[in-house]
């Protein structure tokens, strides 16, 4: 007998998955569109009703993103600026009434090597919170992630969080999406880009690639090459020219696996161009 709950507190929640095998519903906006005009014939863990598990906090050491934190939140939520290619993708997905109820932790747990929201937070060094009734467990979101639609998270085990580190999240970042159509599109290819600049240096950067390969990736040759690196040299020269051996792109409907290529390198450049101008902004204006 296929089963439905709708627990009101986490706790009920893992207890539940420690029984049986359930499929979790959070907004949705995966769930239908996936089950299409079939049966459903798994049991249905529905968390809408855990409160707890919505919303963005601060504590001493991380920014905690709650499970059920939806895109708009995420939108209109005050955070610094190296969140802010984070809430651009958060526009990126879908429509408003998509961003008003997909979850971030669902975009994550879709695990589609297009989730818009994915180099946006692997930029931040995110971590995923996994629960069970047992333990807590935390996992970079690159561990998380381990291919197309395929995550580490158990069976008797719920994303409850998506922590982002305070030494990460400094400088300023931008996310650029390369589509068929300016919106309501599945990405080409994307590039997220965090960067931090003293006295016209690039100190820090952080540069994830996702739709290039099987998983959303970062790219450190490249971070590498631009470190020291001034805001008025060559960096288009820069990234041209830096390997990056972590893209395995493919050939579809939406481009051949050589334009994703040189797309990615188009978008990375621009990201970074844009990140390097807000930057230089910002110093002139201190």
């Amino acid at each position: 007998m296929i089963r439905y709950a709708k627990p009101a507190t986490l706790d009920e929640a893992l207890t539940l998955l420690g029984e049986t095998s359930w499929r979790v519903l959070a907004g949705g906006t995966d769930f239908y569109p996936a089950q299409g005009n079939r049966p459903i014939r798994e049991n249905i863990l529905d968390i809408n009703a855990i409160g707890t598990l919505r919303g963005v906090v601060e504590d001493e050491t991380h920014w905690v993103i709650g499970a059920r934190t939806t895109w708009t939140d995420i939108i209109r939520q005050p955070l610094p600026p190296a969140f802010d290619a984070l809430k651009q993708a958060a526009r990126e997905v879908g429509s408003p009434q998509i961003q008003n109820v997909a979850s971030v932790a669902g975009n994550l747990c879709n695990a589609s090597p297009a989730a818009d929201g994915v180099p946006a937070l692997l930029v931040l060094d995110a971590e995923v919170e996994l629960r069970s009734a047992e333990a807590i467990r935390h996992l970079s979101l690159a561990d998380f992630i381990l291919g197309n639609r395929h995550t580490a998270r158990r069976s008797d085990e719920l994303v409850t969080a998506i922590r982002v580190p305070k030494t990460s999240a400094a400088g300023t970042s931008v996310f650029a999406k390369l589509g068929a159509r300016r919106y309501l599109v599945i990405s080409i290819a994307m590039a997220a880009v965090r960067m931090t600049v003293d006295d016209r240096v690039i100190r820090h950067v952080a540069i994830a690639i996702g739709s290039c390969s099987a998983v959303a990736t970062r790219l450190p040759h490249v971070e590498q090459a631009l470190v020291g690196k001034t805001l008025d040299g060559a960096l288009g020269t820069v990234i041209e020219t830096a390997p990056m051996p972590q893209l395995a792109p493919i050939d579809d409907v939406r481009g051949s696996a050589a334009y994703r290529l040189h797309a990615a390198r188009e978008i990375v450049a621009r990201a970074v161009q844009a990140v390097a101008g807000q930057s230089h902004r910002r110093e002139a204006a201190a």
